[in-house]
């Protein structure tokens, strides 16, 4: 009996929002598992304190730390996945970021394909996220680009398709300073849908809640916007939402995925597709089982790593694709902070992130220190609210809310160096699930419009403590230099009397429960004894299994990782259509 669907796709996020939107405008029968609902449209998703303090957005689960202290991560499961919470920076890796670069914390390695392998992907991708950017005025080079902004900025066969966002008064009063220092400052290239040229045409607002926020008017290119609404009307395509995978079933010989596990709740719904794809209406979760010929896992590099691991069989005892050992292990996130600077110039800026500079990106400033760095860019949004974690105690509102009006927030990232102890595990606690609410309480909330986008929706959560996250900082010194390095620019330049760190912008007092850029726990390579996955993200040791996401990366480079996820999606998708779903 044919399977009924050529591909299942689980998880909606960068990985797999964009995988299943070539998959199906190929015309691919696909089913899409989704475990959280759509996000809701509500005016909370602009609200500071609902947004970072009651992270109204993120799961309630609690999974452990190392020590097997409570973890707190700041997952968010709707469609769209961590795009819908994203800052949207789309930079694409450094060239040199696909080779071994050491670090005074260790080896960086290399990929097993080059930037030239993904370069026509990250182009592609760059369209489908409506990347805005600037290259400059540097001279075409064969075939392409270079930019006259960034030194680093690896070859382009493109250039950007949307223009790059201007500064407003307070960066570019800042960005002409640093550059009078001899830094070298370029246009972030964002995935925000903003037409500066006809500003009344334009989606994005230019508003002062885009970092870390869900858009509100969807002028954010995620994942849900940009890739699944466009195919939810194709015959093809089924969309399940509510509807956790727990595992994969394989055959007898455990060569292939046969069937995925799922739990739907009882507020689960199907998209598209046909009638007879919907599961059967029940207040209570139950399991169902879905057949297919490929599939192919997206549920970001810590639940990926999960649904593998409690995939266990008598023939991969140890959990799916695991022959290796390496499901799991090699977890990273990158070392990052964001740190205000204050001064007495006023900062009345509403969106910030418009300029970084990457000239620490390869080296430090001091010669009797070779190794990298990394990036500084703005937040792109700040409030005084966003201080409430790092200030002393009862501090008043209005002094923070001064503060606010004199600060610059700045996101700083270093390399984040893959270690095999930095993994994730699980334990076996019962029961295997429970059910939550997400997010706030129960029917339309009164503050959003009265539709039914805004209902509360029942998700299914791991038990309690079920993962564990373990993790060590690593490569610690030179994100102490770059942050030194760069409030030492700023003091130069007259834009920082001082300097604070802003733990508060992770939401949680412990950096580790941001679990943002979280990557490399299936890295690809070439041999089934060091990897999980081969370099076309198939898992070595079965024949029809995917993992398409930021669970194959074999090293964290310095930038966000958005950009890559989809460029590699776009890959892997013209390798099943061109190689294996013909």
């Amino acid at each position: 009996m044919p399977n009924p669907y050529d591909a299942i796709v689980i998880g909606t996020g960068a990985g797999g929002g964009t995988l299943a939107l070539h998959l199906a405008q190929a015309g691919k029968k696909i089913l899409i598992l989704e475990r959280g609902p759509f996000m809701p449209q509500e005016k909370l998703n602009w609200d500071t304190s609902a947004v970072f303090l009651d992270n109204r957005y993120h799961t309630k689960e609690v999974w452990q730390d190392k020590n097997g202290k409570d973890l707190h991560p700041q997952q968010s499961y709707f469609v769209g996945g961590q795009t819908k919470v994203y800052g949207a920076a789309m930079f694409r890796m450094r060239a040199e970021d696909f080779g071994i670069i050491e670090h005074k914390g260790g080896i960086s390695p290399a990929w097993p394909i080059s930037y030239a392998d993904l370069e026509p992907y990250y182009t592609r991708a760059e369209e489908l996220f409506h990347v805005h950017g600037d290259l400059g005025t540097a001279p075409s080079i064969p075939g392409g680009y270079g930019s006259s902004f960034d030194p680093t900025e690896p070859f382009h066969s493109a250039k950007y398709p949307f223009p790059a966002f201007s500064n407003e008064p307070r960066m570019q009063s800042i960005e002409d300073s640093v550059r009078k220092l001899g830094i070298n400052t370029f246009p972030i290239p964002l995935g925000l849908k903003r037409n500066e040229a006809d500003p009344q045409a334009s989606k994005c607002v230019r508003c002062d809640t885009c970092d870390g926020y869900p858009c509100l008017v969807h002028a954010k290119s995620d994942a849900d916007i940009n890739c699944i609404r466009q195919i939810l009307h194709l015959p093809n395509v089924t969309l399940m939402t509510n509807s956790r995978v727990t595992r994969l079933l394989t055959n007898s010989t455990g060569t292939a995925v046969t069937a995925v596990e799922v739990i739907h709740t009882g507020s689960s719904k199907t998209y598209g597709g046909e009638k007879d794809d919907a599961p059967p209406a029940s207040r209570e979760s139950y399991t169902a089982t879905y057949t297919a010929g490929f599939f192919a896992v997206c549920a970001g590099a810590i639940n990926s790593a999960v649904i593998l691991l409690a995939s266990a069989n008598d023939k991969h005892p140890t959990g799916l694709a695991n022959r290796s050992d390496q499901v799991g292990r090699n977890f990273m996130y990158h070392q990052a902070d964001a740190l205000l600077a204050l001064t007495t110039d006023l900062n009345e800026d509403s969106y910030t992130k418009t300029w970084g500079t990457n000239d620490f990106y390869f080296k430090d400033s001091d010669p009797a220190y070779p190794y990298p760095l990394g990036q500084v860019q703005p937040v792109g949004s700040f409030h005084f609210e966003m201080m409430k974690g790092d200030a002393p105690p009862l501090t008043p509102g209005f002094a923070l809310e001064s503060m606010k009006h004199h600060a610059v927030p700045w996101w700083l990232t270093t390399e984040d160096l893959p270690d095999p102890n930095n993994r994730v595990t699980l334990h076996n606690t019962t029961p295997l699930s429970v059910d939550n609410s997400q997010p706030g309480i129960a029917g339309a909330h009164p503050s959003g419009d009265t539709g039914t986008t805004n209902q509360s929706e029942t998700v299914t959560d791991a038990a309690p403590h079920r993962i564990q996250l373990s993790y060590t900082p690593n490569n610690v010194e030179s994100f102490d230099r770059l942050k030194d390095r760069w409030v030492d620019v700023l003091k130069k330049a007259g834009h920082a009397a001082t300097s604070v760190p802003l733990h508060a912008y992770f939401k949680k007092r412990i950096p580790l429960e941001g679990v943002g850029h979280q990557n490399g726990t299936c890295r690809m390579g070439n041999d089934p004894a060091t990897s999980v996955l081969d370099p076309n993200c198939k898992a070595h040791d079965l024949d029809n299994l995917y993992v398409v996401d930021a669970s194959c990366f074999v090293s964290a480079s310095a930038v966000n990782p958005s950009l890559t996820i989809i460029a590699n999606a776009i890959r892997v998708a013209d390798h099943l259509l061109g190689e294996r779903l013909k």
